[in-house]
C-alpha cells in the first residue's frame, strides 16, 4: 500500500465523525432554530413510550424542548471536535501526501447522510419524539419525514461515489508500471 493510500485510509473514518457532527448541527440550528420546523421532543404523539408530551405551544414545553435542543446542540458539537482531532491527526500523519479533497468532502456527505438516516428512523419513526414539520396530515408529515429519510440515502451516496472515486484512481498495491 502507497503512502497515498494508507492517508487517503486514514482520513475516512474522521471525515465521516465530523459530517455526522455537520449534519446534526444543521438539523438543530436550520430545522429547529431558524425555521423552528420542530424540537426534539416536540410530536404530541410521543407519548407511546412512555414519553412525556412537552408541547411548545407552552412555556413549559418550550423550556423542556429548548434544553433537549440544547443537549443535542452539546453531542453534535463533541462530535464535531472529535472529527476534527482526529481529521488533524490523520493530516499529520499522512504528511507530506495529502489526500485529495473529494476523499474528505465524500466523508463529510456520507456521515452528514448517515446522521439523516439514523436520526430520521429513531427519532421521526420508532421514537416518534418529533418529525421534520407536522404540518397536521398525516400524508403529508410522513411525506416529508421519508424525503429527510432520501436525503440521507442521496448524501450517503454521492459521498460513498467520491470516496469510491480516490478508491479507483489509486494504484493496486502490486501493479508495477509499465514501460
Amino acid at each position: 500500500m502507497s503512502q497515498r493510500q494508507r492517508a487517503a485510509r486514514a482520513l475516512r473514518v474522521p471525515s465521516v465523525v465530523t459530517g455526522i457532527g455537520l449534519g446534526g448541527f444543521f438539523d438543530g440550528i436550520v430545522l429547529h432554530q431558524v425555521f423552528q420546523l420542530h424540537h426534539m421532543l416536540s410530536n404530541t404523539d410521543a407519548d407511546r413510550f412512555g414519553l412525556a408530551n412537552y408541547d411548545e405551544s407552552t412555556v413549559a414545553g418550550l423550556r423542556v424542548n429548548v434544553l433537549w435542543d440544547g443537549l443535542f446542540h452539546v453531542t453534535t458539537y463533541i462530535l464535531v471536535v472529535v472529527g476534527l482531532v482526529l481529521l488533524w491527526r490523520a493530516l499529520q500523519r499522512a504528511a507530506p501526501q495529502r489526500p485529495p479533497w473529494s476523499l474528505l468532502w465524500g466523508g463529510l456527505l456520507l456521515g452528514w447522510g448517515l446522521f439523516n438516516l439514523v436520526e430520521g428512523v429513531v427519532d421521526h419513526h420508532i421514537l416518534a419524539i418529533h418529525h421534520v414539520y407536522d404540518t397536521g396530515d398525516a400524508t403529508t408529515t410522513l411525506l416529508l419525514d421519508l424525503l429527510f429519510l432520501a436525503s440521507g440515502l442521496l448524501f450517503m451516496g454521492v459521498g460513498w461515489l467520491l470516496m469510491m472515486r480516490v478508491a479507483a484512481r489509486a494504484p493496486a498495491p502490486d501493479a508495477t508500471p509499465r514501460a
